[in-house]
């Protein structure tokens, strides 16, 4: 995946400084009964995409802070926080956006967190929901966009409308080196 060398960037520039880490997973019961519509005719069918105990439901390796790392499915379909690291953790999310029916809105208010900083896979569906769903919340909001893949040009019109910074991983690591906490202006 072409935005994987530049979420590796992050996560590293994060982990050195101590700062918090949330992955988001999604998980697909092979009986359909937790996957979005537009998706659960495929899963029914048999497809093997981000099932419990393959190999499409693990992070991808080069992701993790330690190699071999595997999900922790039921803790986590159950609504658990599972602790990868230091302040990293992973959050099951059951549809696109990474707040709805999870204990990710809690989990950032206990760490204090006001600023979001967004990467990932597939813009159009969960990076976007979760970008929206936190600016319901209040949260500043940086996206990545060389970190996050199928991003396109009203995309990110769209998310500076409703204040969302838009940044280059070596930006953003830049800043990390320069400021104390993670700016909300660029």
């Amino acid at each position: 995946m072409g935005v994987v060398p530049s979420i590796v960037k992050l996560l590293n520039a994060y982990r050195t400084r101590g700062r918090p880490i949330v992955h988001i997973v999604r998980l697909y019961l092979s009986d359909g009964s937790n996957v979005d519509l537009c998706r659960r005719e495929l899963i029914e069918s048999g497809k093997d995409l981000a099932r419990p105990g393959s190999a499409g439901a693990e992070l991808v390796q080069e992701l993790l802070p330690t190699s071999g790392t595997e999900l922790n499915c039921p803790h986590l379909l159950g609504g658990g926080i599972q602790a990868l690291g230091p302040g990293e953790v992973v959050i099951y999310k059951p549809l696109w956006g990474a707040f709805f029916g999870t204990p990710l809105h809690d989990h950032l208010d206990g760490l204090q967190v006001n600023t979001l900083v967004v990467c990932g896979c597939n813009f159009p569906n969960c990076p976007r929901t979760t970008i929206y769903e936190a600016s319901e919340r209040d949260f500043r909001i940086i996206l990545v966009e060389d970190a996050v893949s199928g991003i396109y040009q009203q995309g990110k019109e769209e998310l500076r409308n409703i204040g969302v910074h838009l940044w280059s991983t070596e930006m953003l690591i830049n800043r990390l080196n320069t400021e104390p906490g993670v700016p909300g202006d660029p």
